[in-house]
Formats: C-alpha cells, structure tokens, sequence
C-alpha cells in the first residue's frame, strides 16, 4: 500500500475561522479559538494519521499590515507557510473581498502547489449569496477549487478532508503516527491563559500579554504549573490582577478547567504577573518567545 504525506497550511484574514477548521480538521484542540483579531500568533502544527497516510495541517496568523516587531514575526509565520505547502487552503468568509496583503495574494493565484479556497460561514448566508460568491472567488482565483464550508457546525468540512486526501502526495510520514502536534506541552498552557485573556480583556491589553510558563511538574495524579503573565506597563499589570485579584483569579480558574480537560489530569496552577517594556518590540524578547528563529 503507497504512503500519502504533505503539509496543508490555512491562509486567510483575521477572523475568518482558520483555527476552528484547523481543531474540526484534527479532530482536537489545537488551536484557541476567540472573537478577536490576532488570536494566532504562532505557526501551529496539527497532524492527522492513517494507515496510509499523514497530514501536517498548519494555522498561521491572520494576515495583515505590521504595526510592530511582533507583528512583522507574525507575517514571517505566513511567508514560511507558502515556502512548505503540498496544499493551501485560503479560507475566506461569506462577506469577504480581498486578502489584507497584495503579494500574498498575488501568491495564491501563482500557486504551484493545489489551492483550496473554503469560503466559510456559509450558515450565516443564503444560497444565493453563496452562489454569488463562488462566482466572484472563481473569477479573482481561477487556478483554485472552491468549496463553501462551514467550520463551527462542520458543513463539508468531511468533503475537504477528502479532497486533501487525494491531492497530498506519494511520501513516508514526517512524524511519528502518535505524534498530534509540533509544539511542546508548555505552549498549550501559555496559549490557553492567553486565550482566557482575550476573552476578559478589552482594547490593548490582550495584545500586550505573553505568558511564560516556568514550571511544568508531571505525576502520575497531577500537574504542577507556575506561569507568568507578561504585561508591558505597570497600568496593564494592575487591570490584569483587577480588584483583590478576582481578575487574575477567573483567568487562573477558567484555564485549569479547561488543562484539566486537555491533559486528563488534576491541574494546580499559580499564576503571576511581570512587567516586561516593550517586549513586543523587542528582537531578543521575541526570541525567547518563540517569534523568531
């Protein structure tokens, strides 16, 4: 029996629905999942067994104009997304125009690689409307197949994955077959403060936070985690703890009960805030984040 295996990297603007078709994909979570922009920083990897093949999907960050050093990071999350793919998926939403960025637009109509272009949340649309958009997707991409999908209630998401299946090439796996993902157990914790973060913070703030966790004691009952939260004023810190620390305490509270769910285990977890300047900006904080090489 001949080995499929390749890499299927998600493409798209900010809050289009990358990430819930990355986690319907793989069938966990992978990736978290808010109403705000930038919610992905980070290339994450989720890959996919069977007897007869693998597949590496890729979320990568919403594409947009860099505002700052973390942001242009970011982009350089998406440029390496192009470098690697067997397949593209670029993933639109019903009401959608254009991508946010010429050229890599200009790179998924010279695509050498299969483009397949989802234009998601079709639930929220009419037939017509569809329609509508098939014809205009078709004409803007014409080297791409277009399907309408819808990710959060897992509209044809089966029928992608289909596709996937016979458009990866002939190749032995990349990763182990138990391997789900590229990123260490650490980030998952980092990711799911930060998800809580952008779920209870407004305006700035949640653009501001890093989490960095330092401690990750594993037994056979429990999970000792100590984490910090990474603010970039001493203002931010405050509104972050909130008052007598009930802000802190939701986020510590919501996070444990969703690692609890994600590791099947008991899950003690102490939380701490820190000021660090200007870590957005910073190239050698960058680093240490995991934004740059």
């Amino acid at each position: 029996m001949k080995h499929k295996a390749g890499f299927v990297n998600i493409i798209g603007n900010p809050n289009v629905g990358k990430s819930t078709l990355m986690n319907a994909l793989v069938g966990e979570r992978i990736s978290i999942i808010t109403s705000k922009a930038q919610t992905t920083r980070h290339r994450i990897l989720g890959i996919v067994n069977g007897d007869d093949f693998q597949i590496i999907f890729s979320d990568t960050p919403g594409i947009i104009k860099p505002a700052y050093e973390l942001q242009t990071s970011m982009m350089d999350f998406v440029k390496s997304a192009f470098e690697d793919a067997d397949i593209l998926i670029y993933m639109v939403e019903i009401g959608e125009k254009d991508l946010k960025d010429e050229h890599f637009f200009q790179k998924i109509k010279n695509s050498k690689v299969p483009v397949l272009l989802l234009i998601n949340k079709v639930d929220k649309s009419t037939q017509e409307e569809v329609e509508e958009k098939f014809n205009y997707w078709k004409e803007k991409v014409p080297n791409a197949k277009i399907l309408p999908i819808s990710a959060l209630v897992n509209f044809n998401v089966q029928t992608v994955m289909d596709q996937i299946i016979e458009l990866i090439p002939e190749s032995p796996a990349f990763y182990p077959k138990d391997q789900l993902t590229d990123k260490p157990e650490r980030f998952f914790v980092n990711e799911t403060i930060r998800e809580k973060i952008l779920m209870h913070y407004k305006k700035e703030i949640p653009y501001a936070v890093e989490i960095d966790t330092e401690e990750f004691f594993e037994d056979d009952k429990i999970i000792k985690i100590r984490s910090i939260i990474m603010v970039e004023r001493e203002t931010q810190k405050g509104i972050i703890i909130g008052h007598k620390g009930s802000a802190l305490k939701r986020v510590g509270t919501e996070a444990r009960k969703d690692l609890e769910k994600f590791f099947g285990k008991k899950i003690f977890l102490e939380l701490y805030v820190k000021v660090n300047k200007n870590w957005r900006s910073n190239s050698k904080q960058l680093k240490r984040f995991g934004y740059k090489d």
